[in-house]
């Protein structure tokens, strides 16, 4: 059933990639997006965007992907040893910001669809994606903002959705060698077939089709401030955690260097420039502080409901 599927899926990425990358060029206002397209020699390829040294964004990528090969990588069959023997399919759309402004929050998002399939038995497929926020200057309006979003766009969906994969954002993006999580968190999900094919189509749209509500407000209100050498020095210094995560823990490079995807656009989401700084450890009281505040899991959407002076664009809650 699901491989008949592919190519609508298929087409809503391209799509999608499309409308992220017009929409973020517009938000940028200075560059634009190359595009590289590659082709694997297992089978299948993609086309890579990449902005550089923009007008809001040091370097940004949105790339989309559709490699397919005769057996899964072992990333993939660690955890489901059932699939091994299966040749897959594997489509998504991938994207990571990282503005220059240290008050523009960091923002990684994907959605992505896998067939694994074998002569004489169904098909097992599933969705997954998400997208979560990294702030260095974390504003609680900001933060509210982007859960509001993330929890409207699953809300359709059932009550316990948001609840679900936000709580799952928390638990993935969390660096256990540093004893906290990756930002603010988001949406994750993983491994999605409850239900029928088409439900779980429709809320991987969701997610796609929110990212923009949820992350272009916040580059609107921030990209204007002020920022000196200190609070550049710091964000870099936080982009280390950003490299960290990627390259020790993320499922999804270790599939994609496994399968034998694009180098280049596997490591697209590494930041331009990063630092590390030897037992760092910011001024007690500091803006720079503050961030360890919103590096542990948080009910944001509870808290901001119990503050009435805490407005959203502009509107109290």
């Amino acid at each position: 059933m699901a491989h008949e599927h592919l190519d609508d899926v298929k087409h809503y990425l391209l799509d999608l990639q499309d409308r992220l990358c017009a929409g973020l060029t517009e938000a940028d206002g200075a560059a634009r997006f190359q595009e590289d397209s590659w082709e694997r020699e297992e089978g299948g390829g993609g086309r890579s965007r990449v902005m550089t040294n923009g007008g809001v964004f040091e370097k940004g990528g949105v790339n989309f992907s559709h490699v397919y090969g005769a057996q899964l990588p072992p990333s993939a069959t660690a955890a489901r040893p059932e699939l091994a023997g299966r040749s897959f399919h594997a489509v998504g759309v991938s994207w990571v910001l990282h503005p220059e402004n240290p008050h523009v929050p960091t923002s990684h998002g994907n959605v992505r669809f896998f067939i694994a399939e074998k002569t004489g038995e169904p098909p097992v497929w599933w969705f997954g994606g998400g997208f979560d926020l990294t702030p260095f200057y974390p504003v609680m309006e900001d933060v509210v903002h982007w859960h509001r979003v993330a929890k409207a766009a699953c809300d359709p969906f059932g009550d316990e959705v948001y609840p679900r994969y936000k709580a799952w954002c928390d638990e993935y993006f969390y660096l256990k060698h540093r004893d906290e999580t990756r930002g603010v968190g988001g949406l994750f999900f993983d491994d999605l077939n409850e239900g029928s094919f088409a439900e779980c189509f429709a809320f991987q749209r969701a997610v796609g089709d929110s990212f923009l509500d949820a992350y272009l407000p916040i580059v609107k209100r921030r990209k204007n401030d002020a920022w000196n050498d200190q609070e550049r020095d710091f964000q870099l210094y936080r982009r280390g955690r950003y490299v960290e995560f990627n390259l020790v823990w993320d499922r999804g490079t270790l599939f994609g260097l496994q399968s034998g995807g694009r180098t280049e656009s596997i490591l697209m989401s590494m930041p331009p420039l990063a630092r590390w700084e030897y037992a760092f450890e910011p001024m007690p009281g500091s803006a720079e502080a503050r961030l360890q505040d919103f590096l542990h899991p948080r009910d944001w959407l509870d808290e901001a409901a119990g503050d009435a002076t805490l407005s959203i664009s502009g509107e109290a809650l």
